[in-house]
């Protein structure tokens, strides 16, 4: 064991301990002695532009995300390089040590390992090998899908584009809704700092498939960018979802397998659930090869419609409208927006052995969770919320909460001006009111609105006052302009 101690560029002290180093694809990884951090050194020698791109990740871009308003958010999100070490004439970034959430517990078979998607993200990883307490819930990846989303359109907005974003590159813990980006060292600066690398298998976009025979520097040659970003945080959404890609399916286009997949994946890629064009469904033995991964790939029984209206048109942006059309491509804030009213209507699933212990509310008079089959029971409030420009002159924002035991409601809830990201203020972070069961009755208890009124009788309710849900109640949430209106609607179960 050499334990090294030397100085990074900036001057901060570094140590590592010099010993048999975990081999990334380009970089030896080494770990301090604390492993609070590790320092990652690239095999090959950088060239000015590599050097340049890594100085500027440490210093102008890593300020411009972490030192400005809302930046401690970040530092959960990303795994960022925070200083660059030389050493035996090699160049390493100094990176925090990866949180343990993202760790396989030790009780087990995958004690150690890093979380990264491809276990959540696969049919066959996610039945066969991951334990069960580790599986998530759907509000789990539901979670996790919309930090990536916040992640990715930080990214964006600082001028960068991740050009590998994939189930690799991102630490996922869906059991508690965490994820974090990794990899931050490739980064692509249009105009600047092209790409490393073209991306990995089942995240490249199809329009960068269909160019990889062209000279690098060919005008028709499309390289990673922000819109291959926003391809490949489509498909790991959709993957994190339903474990499953949306590309690969039935359809053969050549028996030789190299040309199937530039063709499947590039110049006649096909979203597998297009309902105008349903040549590509996969093709299913239930009893065989498949049995394994299913449902997970059965479109059919699970459907991307599922998870609501919201994210449905997202994927028919993304993989229909978009696919081959990049500008028409949902932005990671049209995710961002999507995913938060989705996360809403989550209802928790009745049965306690249920794998994915809820499931998107579907409209319907008999709601059942379309995973496990088991039927909501009882009294199920829906809050649908209206809000005005004028305060007078109220319509329906297409956005709507689900009633369930634990929901709290939210200053987002109550003014249509809030949304819930990085920059909420402590005071917004906490609810405005909770929704309690009593009796068979659902009610809502005010916690500290102060303007809370029910409009079918002009009566005010008072902070410690509480309401119950009732067939075609309205209620005020705020007397501001800019404040919202409840319609409750009641669907009773089985």
């Amino acid at each position: 064991m050499t334990h090294v101690k030397t100085t990074a560029k900036d001057g901060t002290a570094v140590e590592f301990i010099f010993r048999d180093p975990m081999q990334g694809g380009m970089k030896d990884v080494y770990f301090a002695p604390d492993k609070s951090y590790v320092v990652a050194f690239f095999r090959k020698r950088l060239d000015m532009n590599g050097l340049d791109r890594i100085e500027k990740l440490v210093g102008q871009y890593r300020k411009g995300i972490f030192e400005q308003s809302g930046g401690e958010y970040w530092k959960n999100l990303f795994c960022w390089p925070e200083r660059i070490v030389e050493y035996n004439g090699k160049t390493g970034l100094v990176v925090p040590a990866y949180q343990p959430h993202f760790f396989f517990g030790a009780n087990t078979n995958l004690a150690g390992v890093e979380k990264d998607g491809k276990w959540f993200a696969s049919p066959k990883n996610f039945n066969r090998f991951v334990p069960a307490d580790e599986k998530g819930s759907q509000l789990g990846y539901l979670q996790i899908c919309l930090k990536l989303s916040r992640a990715v359109r930080r990214l964006h907005a600082a001028g960068l584009a991740h050009s590998d974003l994939s189930y690799k590159n991102c630490l996922v813990d869906p059991a508690r809704g965490n994820a974090c980006i990794i990899d931050i060292d490739g980064l692509v600066v249009p105009g600047l700092y092209p790409p490393d690398v073209v991306g990995t298998p089942d995240f490249i976009a199809p329009e960068v498939v269909a160019t990889l025979h062209l000279p690098i520097k060919d005008p028709n040659r499309k390289l990673p960018s922000r819109v291959t970003d926003q391809h490949a945080l489509a498909v790991l959404i959709y993957m994190y979802l339903f474990h499953r890609h949306p590309l690969r399916g039935g359809k053969v286009h050549d028996p030789e397998p190299d040309k199937q997949e530039r063709l499947e994946m590039g110049e006649r890629a096909l979203f597998i659930e297009n309902p105008l064009d349903k040549s590509n469904r996969p093709k299913l033995d239930r009893s065989g090869s498949d049995k394994v991964c299913l449902p997970w790939v059965d479109a059919d029984v699970l459907p991307y419609a599922m998870y609501g209206p919201h994210l449905k048109q997202l994927f028919d942006q993304a993989f229909i409208d978009g696919l081959h059309n990049p500008p028409r491509r949902p932005t990671a804030d049209d995710w961002e927006t999507a995913l938060v009213k989705t996360l809403d209507m989550y209802q928790p699933c009745n049965n306690p052995n249920c794998v994915k212990k809820g499931f998107i509310f579907d409209n319907t008079t008999k709601p059942k969770c379309p995973y496990c089959g088991a039927a909501y029971k009882g009294v199920l409030p829906v809050l649908d919320f209206y809000s005005s420009r004028n305060g007078k002159d109220y319509k329906p924002d297409n956005h709507r909460l689900m009633v369930f035991h634990g929901q709290r409601l939210y200053p987002w809830h109550v003014d249509r001006t809030i949304f819930p990201n990085e920059q909420l203020k402590d005071s917004q972070k906490k609810a405005v009111g909770y929704f309690q069961l009593h009796n068979g009755k659902w009610f809502l208890v005010n916690e500290t609105l102060q303007g809370l009124k029910n409009i079918t009788t002009n009566s005010p309710i008072p902070i410690k006052g509480n309401i119950e849900l009732t067939e075609g109640l309205q209620l005020l949430l705020s007397p501001e302009t800019t404040g919202r209106i409840i319609n409750v609607k009641i669907v009773n179960g089985n």
